[in-house]
């Protein structure tokens, strides 16, 4: 997944989780019971909110996220898709995000940082 930078709503362009029904007692079509989800940034939250709604759907019970950075928002609005199932570890929460939904002071944007395409 990815957030659309005009809209701010996450976009799935891939997933490769097996297909099967949630409530199938096969298995070989049986979810995971842990996922651990790495966002490096969590600005918002919708990218992973979604991502955990679509693991939710999928049947796992428990999903661990990951995060160096987080906003309060952002923080919020995760904490509150599935309260009972997903654990939240974060390095370090900043006070919020801008109207182009990075996170302030934070890191800048992690995509461009790992692929060196700042300023391109």
């Amino acid at each position: 997944m990815y957030r659309e930078k005009t809209t701010l709503q996450p976009v799935e362009y891939y997933n490769n989780l097996p297909y099967h029904s949630a409530t199938t007692t096969s298995n070989q079509t049986t979810p995971s019971d842990l996922a651990i989800l790495l966002d490096p940034i969590i600005a918002t939250g919708a990218t992973a909110s979604a991502a955990i709604d679509t693991l939710k759907d999928w049947g796992v019970k428990r999903i661990v996220i990951c995060s160096v950075l987080a906003s309060h928002e952002g923080l919020d609005k995760v904490s509150r898709v599935w309260e009972e199932g997903v654990q939240i570890w974060v390095g370090a929460v900043d006070p919020g995000t801008d109207a182009k939904g990075m996170i302030k002071p934070g890191l800048g944007d992690v995509g461009d940082r790992l692929f060196l395409t700042i300023g391109k």
